[in-house]
């Protein structure tokens, strides 16, 4: 984008935070087209279909292949970068594309294989409603992408970036001349933390509003590709399936509807939001794989005991087949989840981002599942037992850790990352501010905490333990104190296989490694420092922030 383009746009960008659950049918067969052109209608333009919303918003999708290939909004087209359309994944190929009307709807088909896709236009609105049912593996289907022109917004916020000619890692993490560094990978932010992404000049607004994720993997804690802007344009995503760092298989189904939205400058309607859109008038369309209200179930806690009030609590469901979350009430636990799939699931609560408590619900359709008070055992909650002295906090994040609120939109190598050294002393004050929050076998493996014990402590032996949210080409903690003790090699848990530490994310799966520290390894004299380092181990990886690593979420002696 040129400075002359940059002056004249606006630069705020809107993203706000949510949680929840909504609702996710074809017309048999293209109906007569509207009789006004003028008005709510659509036309046959011989190469798209082309839909008029009857209010600010005029649409065309291809009836060869399904892309969306203009998108119309007072006079001005938004649609295209690069040459290319608007589409999902990277476009269908040959498709069989249909449209229909029914009153004040229009609806647009797109059949590729066993995919479907719909597209759903609604009287006198300035939205495209979208809806995408991947019912197996035979098509790469993994998000749905709406393509900008270059000049229309200007975006300079972290989860942006610019293609250049320098690159920090593989072809998709590049380097500004300044240091900072850039990629589609850096979201910021995970899904619980937004309803919509887009970009507004102050006058005029392009949003995609998320759909409810129902059939996505990765639960509320995940971070994908949100939006981009490059030279040439920009990029609004609709993750349906992304493998990066992923802890979940794909999910199969219906997911939608997600919103293309248009605005005055402001934010989407609320009534748009993933938690509250009412698809009342699509129940009767016939989209593949669609339940309306009427089909889904509720679940309903009257509260959960045993938290921690300095955190938040999170409730989840998940089974193969779909997956929800929703807050617990900060006074007593109390949670709702609403619209879900009829199915037995896994009941999860978080602390933070750290599973505390599991348990078993089955959602059965047009009715609510109370469940009683959850009580969470003591035992479940790392947080919980005495120790001599702890670095972080159990929550099942690098949260508080150097760099680590960076590093959910820069890669390690960004100039703005304080160094990757980080020896501690306990009783200092700023032992988790100092301490970094990723180690790496080639990086800064060998870290040291220094400490003190009494005599008492001294005398006996003690579980150290080291809780890690993800790793890197199975990057694990191998200890030695004093040079003296050293532990054995410790197995690696499971975790993703893909790029992780590098790409923004460091959520994969909690584990926690404990090590028994015999008393013989401590030193005796009271007024010595004893020294705890830490090195990652692993065959794995190659070199500097490729090379095995894993993220920490809490270091701890306990008494």
């Amino acid at each position: 984008m040129s400075a002359t383009e940059s002056s004249s746009v606006g630069r705020r960008t809107f993203v706000l935070g949510a949680a929840a659950a909504a609702g996710s049918a074809a017309l048999a067969g293209p109906l007569a087209p509207a009789a006004s052109a003028a008005g709510f209608g659509w036309s046959d333009d011989g190469s798209d279909y082309v839909v008029d919303t009857g209010a600010n918003l005029v649409f065309k999708v291809s009836k060869t292949n399904g892309d969306l290939t203009s998108l119309v909004y007072k006079g001005t087209e938004y649609q295209g970068y690069g040459g290319k359309n608007s589409h999902v994944e990277s476009g269908l190929g040959t498709s069989t594309v249909t449209i229909g009307q029914s009153g004040s709807t229009i609806l647009i088909s797109v059949a590729y294989g066993t995919l479907m896709h719909y597209y759903a236009a609604r009287s006198g609105e300035n939205n495209v409603y979208l809806w995408t049912n991947k019912a197996d593996t035979s098509v790469s289907a993994t998000r749905y992408i709406v393509r900008v022109k270059a000049g229309l917004f200007l975006n300079d916020e972290p989860d942006s970036y610019t293609y250049t000619t320098s690159t920090v890692e593989a072809s998709d993490v590049f380097a500004k001349s300044d240091g900072q560094t850039r990629s589609k990978h850096y979201s910021k932010l995970r899904v619980i933390d937004y309803d919509y992404i887009g970009w507004t000049t102050g006058s005029i607004g392009l949003w995609i509003v998320r759909s409810n994720h129902e059939k996505a993997s990765g639960g509320p804690f995940y971070r994908s590709l949100l939006r981009h802007q490059s030279a040439d344009g920009g990029g609004l995503y609709e993750i349906l399936y992304y493998g990066e760092n992923q802890t979940e298989n794909q999910r199969f189904g219906l997911q939608g509807p997600y919103v293309i939205a248009f605005t005055a400058g402001g934010a989407p309607s609320s009534s748009l939001y993933h938690a509250n859109l009412t698809t009342s008038w699509a129940d009767s369309l016939g989209i593949s794989g669609y339940v309306g209200a009427s089909g889904r179930g509720r679940v309903a806690g009257v509260g959960i005991s045993g938290r921690n009030t300095a955190y938040a609590y999170t409730v989840g469901l998940a089974n193969s087949a779909a997956q929800y979350w929703g807050s617990a009430r900060s006074s007593d636990g109390y949670f709702s989840l609403a619209g879900v799939l009829p199915g037995t699931y896994t009941l999860t609560v978080f602390k933070g981002e750290l599973a505390v408590h599991t348990g078993s619900v089955t959602v059965s359709p047009g009715a609510t599942t109370t469940l009683n008070t959850l009580t969470i055992p003591s035992s479940n909650d790392p947080g919980n037992p005495t120790a001599i002295w702890r670095i972080g906090d159990w929550n099942g994040s690098p949260s508080g850790f150097k760099n680590a609120d960076l590093m959910t939109y820069a890669h390690p190598s960004d100039v703005r990352a304080a160094s990757w050294t980080g020896n501690v002393v306990i009783g200092s004050g700023s032992e988790t501010s100092a301490f970094p929050c990723y180690i790496w076998k080639d990086v800064n493996s060998g870290l040291l905490v220094h400490f003190k014990l009494t005599a008492a402590q001294a005398a006996a032996a003690h579980t150290l333990r080291i809780g890690v949210t993800t790793a890197y080409a199975n990057g694990r903690p191998q200890i030695t104190v004093n040079d003296t003790w050293t532990s054995a090699i410790p197995s690696p848990p499971a975790q993703p296989s893909t790029r992780s530490l590098t790409v923004g994310s460091y959520r994969g799966n909690n584990h926690t490694f404990t090590y028994s520290v015999p008393a013989s390894a401590w030193l005796t004299d009271t007024s010595q420092y004893n020294v705890l380092k830490i090195d990652v181990v692993s065959g794995s990886g190659t070199t500097g922030y490729l090379s095995a690593g894993t993220a920490i979420d809490a270091i701890d002696l306990l008494a």
